[in-house]
């Protein structure tokens, strides 16, 4: 016989207050640290709220799973996702919902697929040539470099080149780069998806109103995009045809007759995607440094693996980018410990049963990504850096370990850029081992790096000092 449902009234949960529910007891910057402490407390299903909007917590992977699989048809992103993005002008592929969603996404995913990257990989080369240089530089004057500003950098100017066909070339650049209005956004919207209510819309504080500046400053960085490739179109019909990237492929779209696109679809998709590939595998990246940093026999193996591949000031092929198994696992270990994506919310689309707890249409279910991956009954002495669980014969046998460890979610909106972002972290790493020695990656208070949630997850003012390559290594 069935055990009767479990409704929502009786799950444990954080005692609240009344109409603000549990939003005192929450720093949306370190949200995710309060769930997690809660989970150690209460379970893998848990609930609170933050005013009238109640949260269904799930922590169990199993369980996690079904609903990133389950959508877009049982789940969904939620309603204020939608229109937060589209309010800020990026109501683009990663916020859309139903149809919007399946107009859009086949295009996303043509843009990233691998055949559109191994064609772009000279320009990817050239453009960590680039990056190269800059830390060249900066070895050579043993200045520090701000390693999150750096790193973002260098994936704008990817996700420019690739998605959009713009050489940018922050990297080399010392004016007012797109950067410092691209970091203003995901914290803004953050900040929003998390509020008890849309206090914006009724009194915009300072920090709002200076938010419609960069905003308006990012939207004419996208029009100039779009006149540029409007352009290259206007002289190259076939491009409406033989699209070479996103943008392409989404004004040729867009101006097909019925095709229910338009001109805020393209925006918002390029914004979009300017604000994904800088965050994401900027933040990533950032993480592996560090946590390189703090384990040298895992940074000597790294090391001394790229190395064997590839000569002095050599740039990998893609070939030999495949020979990097080590480097491959430092990365997915960096994603289980730090993982950029500590939670996700969704909204549930129609009533649904999780875990034998009864979910009601239109109810939020924050998934919580980190618990599974960090505990000892998934992977052996999980708290450790120790990337060799993922090579072969290692401790982590690599089906489970994807069942438990999602970086890039699952299901049908499993992340249309996690190729290209597996690729950049490769590259750069395989420039840093091989051209440089680590000295430091130091904090500002000069112990663990502290954790910040802006929709993705940060180290805090991470700075790291280079030396040149050593002649006998």
């Amino acid at each position: 016989m069935n055990a009767p449902l479990r409704e929502m009234g009786e799950l444990p949960g954080p005692r609240g207050l009344p109409l603000l529910g549990n939003a005192l007891q929450l720093d949306s910057n370190r949200i995710h640290l309060v769930a997690e402490k809660w989970q150690r407390r209460y379970g893998d299903y848990f609930r609170f709220s933050i005013g009238r909007r109640r949260f269904l917590v799930v922590s169990d992977p199993e369980t996690i799973g079904a609903v990133l699989r389950d959508r877009p048809d049982g789940f969904e992103r939620t309603r204020r996702l939608e229109q937060t993005a589209r309010e800020m002008g990026f109501g683009g592929v990663f916020s859309s919902n139903g149809e919007r969603w399946r107009q859009q996404r086949p295009m996303v995913m043509a843009s990233f697929d691998p055949a559109h990257i191994k064609a772009y990989y000279p320009t990817l080369v050239k453009v960590t040539g680039r990056f190269a240089r800059r830390w060249r530089r900066a070895a050579e004057a043993r200045a520090p470099i701000e390693l999150q500003s750096d790193l973002m950098r260098y994936t704008v100017d990817v996700t420019a080149g690739l998605a959009f066909g713009a050489d940018i070339n922050t990297i080399e650049s010392d004016a007012d780069v797109i950067q410092r209005h691209l970091d203003k956004i995901l914290p803004a919207l953050f900040r929003r998806l998390m509020a008890p209510f849309p206090y914006w819309r009724l009194f915009p504080l300072p920090r709002e109103i200076a938010l419609r500046g960069h905003l308006r400053a990012l939207r004419s960085a996208v029009d100039a995009f779009i006149a540029a490739a409007r352009r290259r179109i206007d002289a190259e019909p076939r491009l409406r045809v033989e699209p070479t990237n996103l943008i392409e492929a989404m004004i040729a779209a867009r101006d097909r007759e019925g095709s229910g696109l338009t001109d805020e679809d393209v925006s918002g998709n390029v914004l979009t995607m300017l604000l994904a590939g800088e965050d994401t595998t900027a933040n990533t990246l950032a993480w592996m440094i560090y946590l390189l940093g703090r384990h040298p026999e895992a940074l000597r193996r790294a090391r001394d693996e790229v190395r064997g591949v590839l000569r002095p000031g050599e740039l990998p092929t893609q070939e030999q980018l495949g020979a990097l198994a080590y480097v491959d696992a430092c990365m997915n270990e960096t994603m289980r410990l730090k993982p950029v994506a500590p939670i996700i919310v969704m909204q549930a689309a129609r009533e649904t049963v999780l875990a034998g707890i009864r979910v009601p249409k239109g109810q939020l279910v924050l998934c919580l990504m980190r618990p599974a991956t960090t505990a000892d009954r998934h992977f052996r002495d999980a708290g450790a850096f120790e990337p060799a669980r993922w090579l072969e014969g290692g401790a982590a046998a690599p089906t489970s370990a994807k069942r438990v460890a999602m970086p890039f979610g699952a299901g049908p909106r499993l992340c249309p850029g996690r190729y290209l972002a597996m690729l950049e972290m490769k590259m750069v790493m395989a420039m840093l081992l091989n051209g440089f020695e680590i000295e430091s990656v130091d904090t500002p208070e000069g112990g663990d790096a502290r954790e910040e949630l802006h929709l993705t997850m940060m180290p805090v003012g991470l700075r790291l000092r280079l030396a040149p390559r050593v002649a006998s290594r």
